[in-house]
């Protein structure tokens, strides 16, 4: 058998891993420096405990796990002759892969309540899987950097998830717009246009705007009972033109009547004042009603990021997040907000590759290539890389006294700049010629120095 590996998952060598642990220390330094503590979970829940809290379409792409052994021995007779996958599942699994990272954390907070100081500020860099249909930028197995607090209402943290987010891609060096909407606002159209018990369809198909357009938004909402006039009020509001303050103003006549609305408005307009008031150097944020979030447990302020960057053609989001009200109570302890933001770490590095250009991977943190001459110079050459490496710089020992041009030919290929050189003549001053395998210069340095040489 050829060996191959899942479609929606990926092998990463060393040129990917040098730019995906780049992505990872910024993130883990920014998450850091705002005061947020890190947090693991296992890669798989109960089953009960990741099953409605994504939406219908959300639930679909959990990754079940079998039961051990006999799988079938608890199975229903009637389930297995008619295949009722519904009645079947719970009977045949009760453990799944983690979906996101936002529900094993809400898990976490309410087993481990009375042990924890709130506001508790975490943050998390593990795997999720999802049964979606790969393509381009999206995974079933992919890394999620999430930074979340629990235990206040406070619209500070809205305001530093926004500086987190701008901070990161400004280290990063890609260009991002931030955008933002809230669920209220979106719970007060569907109020506007009587369909207030459809507010889920109503942010499912608009989630989806950007993708398919919104002849077939309309389509959707259509079948899921939305009758003409209420399309024409939708369709009203999403054309809303103007800079954030004046989408914003008019949102508020709109929705001054409905019940959700002006709270949404508020909120909103506190987040976008704050953000100005802050002195920060924020990325661009643009107040976007299209935005909706389709996960179900969001009640406030959302996020979204997108790539606004010449260098790159990637068009799908490359973060996003929200505030839940009440994701704990589904748990047993109510009343706990919390807001969040992640990071899709395949999502960014493939942007960060793009934006870099072909030729532009790190193959190998080694700095210098130790040539190996043979037995009677081995006890030299291993004193140098032993010397560059209590320096804490990144050294090599070619294994073998194979000829130079194999020696610089191998270190040439790994990226590595330098290579350092000792024959009898070196040894003898008690020096190393270190040459530099780019420009082709070299020079003789004391064994002391070479680490200074190539750092």
């Amino acid at each position: 058998m050829k060996p191959s590996i899942p479609s929606g998952t990926r092998d990463f060598g060393p040129a990917e891993m040098y730019r995906r642990n780049r992505f990872f220390d910024v993130v883990r330094e920014v998450f850091s420096r705002y005061g947020y503590q890190p947090l693991e979970t296992p890669a798989f829940e109960y089953l009960a405990t990741l099953t409605g809290k994504y939406g219908d379409e959300g639930d679909k792409l959990i990754f079940k796990i079998l039961n051990s052994g006999d799988f079938l021995a608890d199975a229903g007779a009637e389930a297995l002759a008619n295949r009722d996958h519904k009645k079947l599942l719970p009977q045949i699994c009760d453990k799944a892969l983690r979906y996101d990272l936002t529900v094993p954390f809400a898990r976490y907070v309410v087993m481990q309540q009375h042990q924890l100081t709130f506001p508790f500020k975490r943050w998390q860099i593990q795997p999720v899987w999802r049964a979606d249909r790969p393509q381009k930028g999206r995974y079933r197995e992919f890394v999620q950097c999430d930074v979340d607090v629990i235990g206040s209402k406070s619209l500070l943290y809205e305001l530093e998830l926004l500086q987190i987010l701008s901070e990161v891609f400004q280290q990063l060096d890609v260009g991002i717009v931030i955008k933002l909407n809230h669920r209220k606002l979106l719970a007060g159209i569907a109020e506007l246009v009587g369909s207030a018990d459809k507010l889920i369809d109503l942010t499912v198909a608009i989630d989806k705007l950007d993708k398919i357009g919104l002849e077939k938004v309309e389509a959707e909402l259509k079948e899921k009972g939305f009758d003409d006039a209420a399309l024409l009020r939708v369709r009203e509001v999403l054309r809303l033109t103007g800079d954030n303050d004046q989408k914003l103003a008019a949102l508020g006549r709109v929705l001054a009547g409905t019940a959700s609305g002006p709270t949404g408005v508020a909120e909103m307009a506190e987040v976008l004042a704050l953000a100005q008031r802050s002195g920060s150097r924020l990325c661009p944020i643009e107040f976007d009603l299209s935005l909706a979030r389709g996960l179900s447990y969001y009640t406030g302020a959302i996020f979204e990021v997108k790539v606004q960057d010449p260098r790159s053609t990637f068009t799908s989001s490359i973060s996003g997040g929200g505030r839940y009200d009440d994701l704990t109570g589904i748990f047993g302890l109510p009343d706990m907000s919390g807001v969040g933001v992640s990071f899709g770490a395949d999502r960014i590095c493939d942007v960060l590759a793009e934006i870099a250009g072909a030729g532009a991977e790190t193959k190998t943190a080694t700095r210098v290539l130790v040539v190996n001459f043979g037995a009677a110079e081995l006890d030299y050459a291993l004193r140098i890389v032993r010397t560059v490496r209590q320096a804490g710089v990144a050294a090599d020992l070619y294994p073998e006294a194979a000829k130079l041009k194999k020696q610089f030919g191998y270190a040439d290929a790994l990226g590595i700049p330098y290579v350092a050189i000792a024959g009898g003549d070196e040894i003898a001053a008690g020096q190393v010629t270190v040459k530099n395998l780019k420009t082709g210069e070299q020079q003789k340095v004391a064994l002391a120095d070479v680490a200074a040489t190539v750092r």
